[in-house]
């Protein structure tokens, strides 16, 4: 899904507004969407970033919702319901940037070499256990794709070497990422 500026600019007005709207106690505005790609249902993320640093990231890996509406959800989820963080105040939200991650389906792969660091993210399950790494963070990070395996098993709380375990599944996606300039 390609996105135009004016539909990624959307998107970012709907995070800022409803994450605005929540710390000043008011009631969240009723989005009016006519764009048919903001309505499409999607998977999603919303990452908040404090002077270049993790401050929440939540989102849905299916689409369940339409794309806007997963956004909106998104941006509460990130600000304050992120288990890792306490929730954002007023006063960082001025320092806060924010990233939004529109998930490809997912596709499962049984060849890691099908894996391109950069271009996709993993999702990983074992059982009751699963952990997902988005795209960008592989690419920041510099990792080869045996890292990036080891790594997203370690967030679904599972040994580093379970991607190779038989029991266990490998998906992988694909995201458009619409960010803010800091």
């Amino acid at each position: 899904m390609k996105l135009t500026e004016e539909e990624k600019s959307a998107l970012i007005a709907i995070v800022r507004k409803t994450i605005e709207c929540r710390l000043a106690g008011k009631e969240l505005p009723e989005f009016s969407v006519e764009s048919g790609a903001l309505r499409e249902k999607r998977g999603g993320f919303v990452t908040l970033e404090k002077r270049g640093q993790l401050r929440g990231c939540i989102g849905y890996i299916e689409a369940r919702k339409p794309l806007y509406k997963t956004v909106e959800e998104m941006a509460l989820a990130a600000a304050f319901g992120d288990p890792r963080f306490p929730p954002l105040t007023a006063e960082e939200f001025r320092d806060v940037t924010v990233e939004i991650s529109v998930l490809s389906p997912l596709r499962e792969i049984t060849d890691i070499k099908e894996i391109e660091v950069g271009v996709h993210g993993i999702y990983i399950v074992r059982g009751f256990s699963s952990g997902l790494l988005l795209p960008q963070v592989a690419a920041r990070y510099k990792w080869d794709p045996k890292t990036f395996l080891r790594e997203t098993c370690r967030k679904a709380g599972l040994p580093a070497d379970a991607w190779q375990d038989k029991n266990t599944k490998i998906y992988i996606f694909s995201a458009d990422i619409i960010g803010e300039k800091e």
